[in-house]
């Protein structure tokens, strides 16, 4: 054991002396660097300052394809992954530290996906920086969905027809990953975790898995095929969403990529107009009258209550599964006729938005959101 913790040491050593020399000097590691030096993290044999130099220096220099690989490698051989008895699962896979500016209508996907025949999960984590704003699960626990589930007993969720869907959290599906969410706060900025948070892949399809996430900057899709490829998802759906979700702006036209049966990925445009939503507001506004809160010295994090505000996300989210028409409705009926024309369920948006309204109108969704409670 003393060689390999001296063999650890040496190479964490030689890894940080070639990616921390400076924006001119620094170099690229292989995949299997990548791997061995984020296994350590994993495993906590790495000084915690060593792991935080490792991480943001990948993240300055710019990492890598095969850097970017072997970190995911690392993060996929420690994640609890196990397969529903079901043909297809679709992970729908927000940004982890959530949402400060709107209200998310997301994690209500999963059950209007199952009204439509789609089993889906939504994964996340209660809270991580840098914007520490509302995540899925706590919506998901305001509005009383169990956040604590094995990923077996979110594959049994998918497998009962009543319910169809499922939150699963990061804390059970991969707890060494989760293990470095005070250290994530301390480097403050988003590490190369950030990006690869979303790509795990706990729970899978016996035939098929699909990605579904969002970004905001125009270098990521490219990034996320590749490494969802990479991940053996069968198909990406990469959305340029509000906040960075997988939510598009209900106002404005927008851009998805997409690659099936990991081929190369494609682009398509958006327009909300064409699926009869015309909203004045990009996304679902914060109430006014929410408490507000604050973090002295952060200018990035929420500014208002995160528990007042996850609750008004999840009453938000239940009305619109009882049919009141908003922003809220609009934003799963735009997220979820894309998701639905990506897995060809229909040819066209507009026949899958169709369906979608047909879910919620007719209450199925909300059935399968009463379904999960408790």
């Amino acid at each position: 054991m003393k060689n390999k913790n001296s063999e650890n040491e040496l190479l964490m050593r030689s890894i940080i002396q070639r990616i921390a020399t400076g924006p001119e000097l620094s170099k690229d590691i292989s995949r299997e660097e990548a791997r061995q030096g984020m296994d350590m993290i994993l495993e906590q044999s790495a000084q915690p300052v060593q792991a935080a130099i490792f991480l943001i220096a990948l993240r300055m220099k710019r990492e890598s394809d095969d850097e970017m690989k072997g970190l995911l490698d690392a993060l996929i051989n420690t994640t609890l992954t196990t397969h529903a008895e079901v043909d297809e699962v679709v992970a729908i896979a927000d940004p982890y530290d959530g949402y400060n500016r709107t209200l998310p209508a997301s994690p209500f996907l999963p059950p209007v996906l199952a009204a439509c025949g789609v089993h889906a999960v939504t994964e996340g984590v209660r809270s991580v920086g840098p914007k520490f704003g509302v995540s899925h699960h706590r919506v998901m626990e305001a509005a009383g969905i169990p956040v604590n589930l094995s990923p077996q007993a979110a594959a049994e969720r998918l497998e009962n027809e009543k319910i169809g869907w499922s939150y699963i959290d990061q804390s059970q599906f991969c707890p060494p990953l989760y293990a470095l969410m005070e250290l994530r706060s301390q480097i403050v900025k988003r590490p190369s975790l950030t990006t690869l948070d979303v790509l795990c892949g706990p729970v899978r399809g016996k035939l098929k898995t699909h990605l579904v996430t969002g970004y905001v900057h125009k270098p990521y899709p490219r990034i996320y095929a590749m490494l969802a490829r990479h991940a053996d998802f069968d198909s990406a759906l990469l959305v340029r969403g509000v906040e960075g979700g997988v939510v598009p702006s209900l106002r404005q036209a927008g851009k998805c990529f997409f690659y099936h049966s990991k081929g190369e990925e494609q682009s398509v445009d958006l327009d909300p107009l064409t699926l009869g939503i015309d909203q004045s507001v990009r996304a679902v506004p914060l109430p006014d009258d929410l408490p507000k809160s604050s973090r002295p010295g952060d200018e990035i994090a929420i500014a208002v209550d995160i528990k007042a505000t996850a609750k008004a996300a999840a009453d938000a989210g239940i009305e619109a599964l009882r049919g009141e028409h908003g922003p809220v409705r609009d934003s799963l009926i735009y997220s979820g006729a894309l998701i639905l024309w990506h897995l060809r369920r229909f040819g066209d948006l507009n026949s899958a938005s169709a369906a979608v309204r047909e879910v919620l109108d007719s209450g199925k969704a909300l059935a399968h959101l009463e379904a999960a409670r408790g």
